[in-house]
């Protein structure tokens, strides 16, 4: 069997459909299951499928996310 590649949070947001501004705030708030790998965030596109499946993305997240920022 094959690795997964790879995915970072570019691909994460095109994947599921939302802002990359999105995608960071549910690292930070909501548990999105990354791995640090040096300076990037890096993630298994099957984990992140799993994650949304469970319920993940349900709901507030308790922020808003201004133009231009993170």
């Amino acid at each position: 069997m094959t690795a997964e590649p790879w995915a970072l949070v570019d691909d994460v947001a095109r994947h599921v459909g939302v802002a990359k501004d999105s995608a960071y705030l549910w690292i930070e708030l909501r548990n999105l299951p990354p791995h640090k790998i040096g300076r990037l965030w890096k993630f298994n596109l099957s984990g992140v499928d799993e994650w949304v499946r469970a319920g993940g993305a349900d709901g507030n997240y308790g922020g808003t996310v201004e133009k231009g920022g993170r």
